[in-house]
């Protein structure tokens, strides 16, 4: 798989000098989909070594791993430490160990807790971790124990986001068949609004709908996607975008490797048409804390934008869901429970 990986690398050197991709400067590195964070350090290292040598990188990027605590002994974290990585993303989840089984964790509360300590005592200081509410084994209380312990942890960054059911999932499973409780909106509501609270309480600034950093650990590699800038996704089912057209790999490990060894890799293609583009400008935005701004989406689509945006988004206005400040928009606290209704209600027909 890695040496595939280094093959996709150097095949797509030249994908930010071509098309209208035009950043001449690698910003961030983002290790991610899952488990990275299982494979040796040496894999890390002649990965990033590849990209290195094939892309001018920025004098001070940011580098990403995604990690399960249970990967993060003093070990691993000793060899990680001599790499570029500067940045953890620890999926934790919850610090309630019902809310662990119910979401087949491999790991427990307390190599959770642990691993965010190995991380820091080792020097890193950059850390972020994920956390689920709304779960049926989450109780209002358990959900602000939760929070506590991540503020308690000193964690830096924070993505907060509500559980969602799919179906065919086991959890749907236990659902249908009574086996666990329902997720309910008002549950759902409450929890976010008592992490809206208590971060902001601590110094949090809510800059996305589902992350909220410390002063100066905003992550700077999911902020840029939110800034529409050109991205490079490399791997199985990785996706990437410049500025006009989307492409994304075969999501099959066997078929992707087999694609790559026999010279016969050819990314799908997703032209995106105007509107399409717009589209995915409202529902990025909108999550944002900049918010939309109507001048510059006149500059960038024309009149007939801005002018559709504008009175599409003046229902929400009056409801309260969405603060108008001279030309731009954003959402109020209540508006962002219901971010992918008012976006799409600003949709142009694709």
């Amino acid at each position: 798989m890695t040496d595939a990986i280094v093959k996709e690398i150097e095949l797509r050197k030249n994908y930010f000098i071509s098309d209208s991709a035009t950043s001449s400067e690698i910003e961030t590195i983002y290790f991610g989909g899952g488990t990275p964070s299982i494979i040796p350090t040496s894999l890390i290292e002649k990965i990033l070594g590849v990209i290195e040598k094939n892309f001018k990188i920025s004098s001070q990027p940011e580098i990403t791993l995604e990690a399960n605590p249970d990967d993060l002994t003093n070990l691993k974290l000793k060899e990680l430490r001599t790499t570029p990585i500067n940045r953890f993303s620890i999926g934790v989840q919850s610090f309630y160990e019902s809310d662990l089984i119910l979401m087949k964790r491999a790991h427990s509360v307390s190599q959770a807790e642990d691993s965010i300590k190995r991380t820091q005592d080792i020097g890193f200081e950059n850390i972020t971790i994920d956390l689920i509410y709304g779960t049926p084994t989450l109780s209002d209380e358990l959900f602000k124990s939760n929070i506590k312990k991540a503020l308690e942890l000193q964690i830096n960054h924070i993505s907060a986001y509500a559980l969602t059911v799919e179906e065919k999932t086991l959890l749907h499973h236990w659902i249908k068949n009574r086996e666990i409780g329902v997720v309910e909106d008002t549950k759902i509501e409450n929890h976010f609004y008592i992490l809206t609270s208590l971060l902001n309480e601590n110094g949090y600034e809510h800059y996305e709908i589902s992350n909220f950093a410390k002063h100066g650990y905003r992550a700077v590699h999911n902020s840029n996607y939110w800034k529409n800038k050109p991205y490079l996704g490399i791997g199985p089912s990785a996706h990437s975008y410049n500025g006009d057209q989307r492409s994304y790999n075969v999501r099959n490990n066997s078929l992707y490797i087999k694609q790559l060894y026999s010279n016969d890799y050819q990314p799908e293609i997703e032209k995106l048409s105007l509107n399409n583009r717009y589209n995915e400008r409202i529902l990025i935005g909108l999550r944002t804390i900049e918010g939309v701004n109507a001048e510059f989406m006149e500059a960038e689509f024309g009149w007939d934008f801005r002018n559709f945006f504008e009175k599409n988004i003046q229902p929400h206005v009056a409801f309260g869901n969405v603060i108008q400040e001279s030309n731009t928009y954003s959402l109020t606290l209540k508006g962002k429970l219901f971010a992918d209704k008012i976006a799409s209600d600003c949709f142009k027909a694709s």
